[in-house]
């Protein structure tokens, strides 16, 4: 598999008889995830779409054994529990695709969750998937073409452009990581690249970032020691100084959360700025071709 996930990770849901988490628990299963349970208190002994549901993380351990991943589709002020809920039932891989969780309560999980071990991918993201083998959120999952082509970003819908362009082109991903949009994220752009970087189905790496923060300044000086090579774009190129852009975290607040200082660090790290999200699959194939990399 490539890194996160793959055709043998057992995932559950937390939230499943929700509307979200039910439909996307559906097309997960039809997918090829494998979905093995749900998590709703209270209702235990219920079923979607032949998915059984139990009351917490511990009866679906109990029941099945070690589970690898869950996905968090919990309403923001339960999310933080259910974060640790999942910790503490030993999941290594915890995604978080509730938006609006205080940030002080989400700092409290995550530490949490870190001292237990696991990982956490959001909040307020996408998810994560590894093509044709494993989709753990909310991705469109027919976009995507296996391949090897890393993919990490903050934005979602940008996620998708890009993927489609590339698939497009017959260009496939080896693991699309949307890392979510909010001030505080559970995996930062840094320890992903490090991933990739280790990865051997993964050839080169497209980071997708926006304005507000410091994430693609630190994702930058990562770069510098990267062996594979990266296409980089950066949205909020008009965004005006203290409006927030769509993200919580897409706020301009100081200089360096400015869109030209971040393509500057990008670009002076060797990476390849797309100007436009409709340049990202292009600058791909035109990196490709000029490295002779076969994708």
């Amino acid at each position: 598999m490539a890194i996160l996930v793959g055709k043998d990770t057992k995932v559950i849901i937390q939230g499943i008889t929700g509307r979200n988490g039910s439909f996307h628990a559906k097309l997960s299963k039809e997918y090829g995830t494998k979905v093995v349970a749900g998590i709703t208190p209270g209702k235990a002994g219920q079923n979607v779409d032949g998915i059984p549901v139990f009351d917490s993380c511990e009866d679906v351990v109990r029941e099945f054994g070690k589970i690898d991943a869950t996905c968090i589709f919990v309403p923001a002020k339960f999310a933080p529990d259910s974060i640790i809920e999942a910790a503490d039932s030993g999941i290594k891989l915890i995604v978080v695709i509730t938006e609006g969780i205080p940030t002080i309560d989400f700092i409290k999980a995550k530490e949490y969750a870190k001292s237990k071990g696991s990982i956490i991918i959001g909040p307020n993201c996408p998810g994560v998937i590894t093509p044709e083998a494993c989709r753990i959120g909310i991705m469109p999952g027919y976009i995507f073409k296996r391949g090897s082509v890393g993919v990490v970003s903050r934005s979602g819908t940008l996620t998708y452009e890009a993927v489609w362009q590339m698939t497009r082109l017959g260009i496939g991903q080896s693991t699309c990581v949307g890392i979510g949009g909010d001030p505080v994220v559970g995996t930062t752009f840094v320890e992903v690249l490090d991933m990739f970087e280790k990865d051997p189905e993964t050839k080169m790496v497209v980071l997708i970032g926006e304005i507000g923060g410091t994430a693609e300044q630190e994702a930058a000086e990562f770069i510098k020691k990267m062996t594979k090579p990266v296409v980089a774009f950066v949205a909020g190129r008009t965004a005006p100084a203290g409006k927030r852009m769509g993200h919580a975290g897409a706020i301009i607040m100081g200089s360096s959360g400015r869109w030209d200082d971040k393509v500057k660090a990008l670009s002076d790290a060797g990476a390849t700025i797309a100007e436009s999200p409709s340049e990202i699959g292009i600058k791909v194939k035109e990196l490709a071709d000029r490295r002779q990399i076969s994708l």
